[in-house]
């Protein structure tokens, strides 16, 4: 038997090959909750010392033997802090040590509706009882009716004015392959076997898999896994004089971020997209807004491209994080000069649109979608960059400039963020970064101003602490 450290007056004694299963949800953390079956005093000295800044855990803490004994059957593909997360609850989240954090990451903007949103969670448990899977083989309830819902809810709000379909599928990086080979076939019917060029634009991020990750032209992401799909060319964003010798007449697609989010929380202007709509238009290519990041109603619009008139829409829109609050879906819409191009056969997914995903997003998306929601989004947005630009005003060295939009924004530094992050997170505040030297705020959209001020009182203290020492 191995011990398992809980507290300095407890010990849970596991099996060596730590079998959890009902285990986890029963650590300390929960004795805060008001299904506890601890006294209240019990309860109360777990929530203050839940809210107690402290270190990350050392070596010898349960984090780290848990982290030690997982790690050896894990892929390398992630560098983690030590803390190990065992319960969310709106804005916050708490880890195996019984310590809370303030969440300005939402899970890379996924979480919008935060953490443990009791609607949610029970339709989740609702829908499993009555059917996860089928297969796309059959109908179900659900795909058909969130597709509906994206649609005509986009039109209604003044997004994607052509939308006509939904492909429905399990992550971003799929929405945005879907897309891709879409663009192919629409180029291949339109202008012939070569027709099939696809353009994308430095600093972007599009995904991991092969057709995404060779629309992401990053040397980190790229160099292990080359050569890389044929047939894409890279432009600057936000570059006007470029659009026309980028996008030819054998560019089948081009992908776009209306706002670069891992590249560093870019906007882009007006006058690009309009001139690289109308250049699409010109050579018949498929213009693709990937808002994995920067859509489903995180810029206080339901869509980040609503703030550019209807001759910039696209003829495809792919979305994903947000739109399950954390459950995996994603979803690729498209207009008819795109449907009218796709048949049986072309594209599929085993597991994309199955009742659960689908019931999960059509309640996420509908609450979302509602204009007091988003209105709160914006003010929310409002608040940040307020905070923020006391904080520029407070360490002008150190913050140069503050990008985004709604609660998509980033702050610019003048040195690596690594340190800084370390230190919110020690002091109980979770924030990442994106680009070069950029600090990226993306917390859930349900977040209270109380959250924004005690996070923001934090981040004003690590700064503090790093910039003064």
């Amino acid at each position: 038997m191995a011990a398992l450290r809980l507290h300095s007056s407890q010990r849970l004694l596991l099996p060596s090959k730590l079998h959890f299963r009902p285990l986890l949800p029963s650590f300390p953390i929960r004795n805060a909750s008001s299904t506890s079956n601890l006294p209240t005093s019990a309860k109360a000295k777990f929530s203050k010392e839940a809210r107690l800044p402290a270190f990350d855990p050392p070596s010898d803490s349960q984090s780290a033997a848990l982290v030690n004994q997982h790690l050896p059957y894990m892929v390398a593909t992630y560098a983690r802090p030590p803390q190990v997360f065992t319960k969310g609850s709106g804005c916050y989240l708490y880890d195996i040590e019984n310590r809370r954090y303030i969440d300005f990451t939402a899970g890379i903007a996924v979480n919008a509706l935060g953490h443990g949103d009791e609607h949610l969670c029970n339709l989740i448990y609702d829908q499993a009882k009555q059917l996860i899977h089928v297969s796309n083989l059959y109908h179900n309830l659900w795909t058909g009716a969130l597709s509906r819902l994206l649609v005509e809810r986009t039109v209604e709000m003044g997004g994607f004015h052509s939308a006509t379909r939904v492909f429905i599928c399990n992550s971003g990086s799929e929405a945005n392959e879907a897309a891709i080979k879409f663009a192919r076939k629409v180029g291949k019917v339109v202008g012939g076997e070569k027709k099939v060029g696809l353009v994308s634009f430095e600093n972007s991020f599009h995904g991991r898999t092969m057709g995404s990750l060779s629309a992401t032209p990053n040397v980190k992401y790229q160099k292990p896994f080359g050569p890389m799909v044929p047939g894409f060319r890279y432009g600057k964003f936000n570059d006007v004089e470029g659009i026309d010798a980028l996008v030819t007449e054998e560019t089948c697609g081009v992908i776009v971020e209306p706002i670069q989010g891992e590249g560093g929380v870019w906007v882009g202007s007006e006058e690009f997209f309009v001139r690289l709509r109308k250049r699409c238009t010109e050579v018949g290519a498929v213009l693709i807004y990937d808002e994995i990041q920067c859509g489903v109603g995180r810029t206080g619009n339901l869509w980040a491209h609503q703030f550019l008139p209807k001759e910039a829409h696209p003829d495809i829109l792919t979305m994903a994080k947000a739109l399950g609050n954390g459950f995996p879906i994603g979803a690729t819409m498209v207009n008819e000069f795109v449907a009218e191009k796709i048949v049986t056969g072309d594209h599929g997914t085993t597991f994309g649109g199955n009742p659960l995903a689908s019931r999960a997003g059509h309640y996420v998306f509908e609450r979302i979608s509602k204009p007091e929601f988003l209105a709160s989004v914006e003010e929310k947005g409002k608040s940040f960059v307020k905070h923020l630009k006391a904080l520029r005003e407070k360490y002008p060295d150190v913050i140069k400039e503050i990008r985004g939009k709604g609660l998509i924004l980033g702050a610019q530094l003048d040195r690596d963020p690594a340190e800084i992050v370390k230190a919110c997170r020690e002091r109980g505040l979770l924030i990442i970064t994106a680009g070069t030297n950029t600090l990226r705020f993306v917390p859930p959209l349900v977040i209270e101003e109380s959250v924004i001020k005690e996070g923001m009182k934090i981040l004003d203290e690590a700064l503090e602490a790093v910039v003064r020492k």
